[in-house]
C-alpha cells in the first residue's frame, strides 16, 4: 500500500507562487501515475493536474494551463506542483494521489487507489 504525503501549502498573496510537494512510499514510485487534486471550500474535489509514470506526458485542467506545472522526480519518490500566478480561486485543500500502472487520462479521470491528506493553500486578494 502506499503512502502519500503533502508539503508546501500556505498562505500567498494573488499573484504569488508555491510549491506543493508529495512524498511517496510503500511501493515502486515509477509504477505509478500521479496526480493532484483540488477541493476549494463548500464544493467537490476536482482534478488539477497528472503526470505519466516516466514524467513524460502531463495534462492539466484548463484553469490552471500554463500557470501550474507538475514534475516529479522518481529517484526520490516525489510529485511537485509549481503553482505560479495564483489567484484567489485557487484556494483549496490540495490533495496528491497516485494509481498503479495508470495512464495520465485514468488519473485525470480519478481511477486512482491512493491519496494523500491534503494541504491548504490560502490565496488572498
Amino acid at each position: 500500500q502506499v503512502q502519500l504525503v503533502e508539503s508546501g501549502g500556505g498562505l500567498v498573496q494573488a499573484g504569488g507562487s508555491l510549491r506543493l510537494s508529495c512524498a511517496a512510499s510503500g511501493r515502486t514510485f515509477s509504477s505509478d501515475g500521479m496526480g493532484w487534486f483540488r477541493q476549494p471550500p463548500g464544493k467537490e474535489r476536482e482534478f488539477v493536474a497528472a503526470i505519466s509514470r516516466s514524467g513524460g506526458l502531463t495534462t492539466y485542467a484548463d484553469s490552471v494551463k500554463g500557470r501550474f506545472t507538475i514534475s516529479r522526480d522518481n529517484a526520490k519518490n516525489t510529485v511537485y506542483l509549481q503553482m505560479n500566478s495564483l489567484k484567489p480561486e485557487d484556494t483549496a485543500v490540495y490533495y496528491c494521489a497516485a494509481g498503479y500502472l495508470r495512464t495520465v487520462l485514468d488519473v485525470a479521470r480519478g481511477a486512482l487507489d491512493a491519496w494523500g491528506q491534503g494541504t491548504l493553500v490560502t490565496v488572498s486578494s
